[in-house]
């Protein structure tokens, strides 16, 4: 299934067309009653080797089988299943099923979706799109920041990210902010550039192996996102939901230059409309506004730092954590599950830790 998914991106027109004709409920209903036939024995064996007093799904093909195998187990109310759903407006019907006990959603237009899909109100929390700990809770100085990751202490800096693979137009545009973020009149450059590469390797060489007129950093695959945007003013990316979480918390201006058909086309308006970010194809036209705002423009810059902080949800993933546990408490997960299951197929082990998430 990944490795279809990851085709099927890469050949856009292909995903579109599965997104959208899988959409409507008979469709998918009878396609994921297909999948059923190949993967609800391997749902049912991580249920058996994990015994899981709660469930916890992250992806949208991953409401209807485990419910339906908990239901032939005869454990549906036994078992308090959850669905936390990672994309920000558009998302695909398979996110909703009116049997989990929670739906969190991100976003208010996701929680009106799921209530068109009989979800009920007391399923539906709204807290935000989840995002690691390490990130909600740093407290990042720019200036150290800036210090720590040797960069210019003086200049504004933009952020370009091209995903966990490098994909894109990075290239292009990196080299049209080469070329805008430096004035030829004053002869210095009025920014600093952070390309961050991902997996791709290629990518990274050829950026280095050019000569360039503004300071730049070419980074590979990073695991501390939080310093590079912190030490930021603005960020280029595509409208990956993560990312623009991401970028929200730290009260950067996004421009967003591409999106996946399907579930990230939602992403764009949500930043757009709310004043976070703009949107352009284009990278000269890119290169050009990021100029205007290290310039002339940065009042806007600004304005919109400002509204991406008012959109940030930084608590999210506490909040979520916090109400599976008062949802567990009301249930009496913790307190009754080892002497409910009585199912052969479900036996509690006397080393089965209280709570295991799945």
């Amino acid at each position: 299934m990944e490795s279809s998914y990851k085709f099927m991106v890469k050949h856009v027109q292909l995903w579109k067309v599965a997104f959208h004709t899988t959409s409507p409920r008979w469709v998918h209903c009878f396609y994921l009653a297909a999948l059923a036939s190949f993967y609800a024995k391997k749902v049912e064996a991580g249920l058996k080797k994990y015994k899981p007093d709660i469930i916890i799904s992250v992806h949208p093909l991953m409401q209807h089988i485990p419910l339906w195998v908990l239901k032939w187990q005869g454990l549906q109310n036994r078992v308090v299943f959850v669905t936390v759903i990672t994309d920000l407006n558009t998302c695909h019907p398979t996110w909703f099923h009116a049997d989990v006990n929670r739906c969190y959603c991100p976003s208010e237009e996701v929680a009106k979706r799921a209530a068109l899909d009989d979800l009920q109100p007391s399923q539906i929390r709204v807290f935000g799109l989840p995002i690691r700990p390490s990130f909600c809770r740093a407290v990042l100085v720019k200036d150290d920041l800036r210090k720590e990751l040797e960069l210019d202490p003086e200049l504004p800096a933009v952020l370009l990210m091209g995903g966990g693979e490098g994909m894109g137009p990075v290239k292009k545009t990196a080299k049209a902010l080469g070329e805008s973020l430096f004035d030829e009149e004053l002869g210095k450059p009025i920014g600093q550039l952070i390309v961050i590469c991902g997996r791709n390797k290629t990518l990274s060489s050829s950026l280095q192996a050019l000569e360039w007129k503004i300071p730049i950093k070419v980074r590979g695959f990073e695991t501390q996102m939080e310093k590079w945007m912190g030490a930021c003013d603005c960020i280029i990316t595509k409208a990956g939901p993560g990312t623009i979480a991401e970028a929200l918390i730290r009260g950067l201006p996004i421009i967003l230059n591409d999106f996946i058909p399907g579930q990230e086309v939602g992403n764009v308006p949500y930043v757009v409309d709310n004043g976070a970010g703009v949107f352009s194809k284009s990278s000269r036209e890119t290169a050009k506004l990021v100029a205007r705002w290290f310039g002339p423009d940065s009042d806007e810059l600004k304005r919109m730092s400002e509204k991406a902080l008012k959109l940030a949800q930084p608590e999210a993933v506490f909040d979520i954590v916090r109400d599976i546990h008062e949802l567990s408490r009301e249930q009496g997960v913790i307190s009754q599950i080892s002497s409910s299951l009585t199912s052969s197929f479900f036996i509690p082990s006397p080393e089965t830790t209280p709570i295991q998430l799945m």
